[in-house]
């Protein structure tokens, strides 16, 4: 059976406090990910400025570009995780780790209020898996 989902303002004073560190951190991203968009387009952009370009200053510029688009496309997850836990916030099933179903530690959603998994198991995840160090989920 599914639960309700809670509206906002139904959200109790400790919830309130996750849900807002959560807004504040999809802000944090949504501004990286414009500013990594930026950088993008301006790598792209760089022989339309009138400037004389050399081989090697095309390469470091190509590789600049795919460095920016892959940090968007990282960005673009954690967003997607950010929403995702503001769901489960809703639903009641925040802080709960998806493997093991135990509370996830505050001090883990201070930092990550997105993380999925308590630290036990996204540690056993990370020895089975490839990690990647950027996201951290």
């Amino acid at each position: 059976m599914k639960k309700k989902r809670k509206k906002l303002e139904e959200l109790t004073a400790e919830e309130k406090v996750f849900y807002d560190r959560l807004m504040e951190t999809r802000e944090k991203v949504h501004r990286q990910m414009q500013y990594h968009a930026e950088e993008a387009l301006d790598c792209s952009n760089a022989d339309k400025r009138g400037v004389t370009t050399h081989m090697a200053d095309m390469g470091s510029d190509n590789s600049r570009h795919e460095m920016e688009l892959r940090l968007m496309t990282e960005d673009g997850n954690v967003l997607e995780l950010i929403e995702d836990a503001i769901g489960r916030l809703l639903e009641g099933t925040y802080g709960l780790c998806q493997d093991c179903g135990e509370p996830i530690a505050p001090a883990r959603l201070e930092v990550r209020p997105y993380a999925l998994y308590c630290t036990k198991c996204k540690s056993i995840r990370e020895e089975h898996q490839g990690r990647n160090p950027r996201l951290g989920y």
